[in-house]
């Protein structure tokens, strides 16, 4: 893997961390455009849901984010 920023090579993993109310502590990746239900909250049901890989390059510090696979 490379930085699309600056190229470098060094990746460093990690995650991106959800604190809100009733989180799991961790971010998903849900398919498809946001739909906002009736309360305010993003409508789920039914969409798929996959974690979010995150990276930070040790050179420039910008992070990358992917999807996790099913494989």
């Amino acid at each position: 893997m490379r930085c699309t920023q600056c190229d470098g090579t060094d990746l460093q993993p990690g995650f991106i961390e959800d604190g809100g109310e009733h989180s799991r502590g961790y971010s998903r990746w849900i398919e498809g455009p946001l739909k906002v239900g009736l309360f305010g909250g993003a409508r789920r049901m039914g969409k798929q849901r996959r974690a979010i890989e995150a990276y930070c390059c040790t050179r420039c510090s910008h992070i990358e984010l992917f999807v996790r696979r099913d494989d």
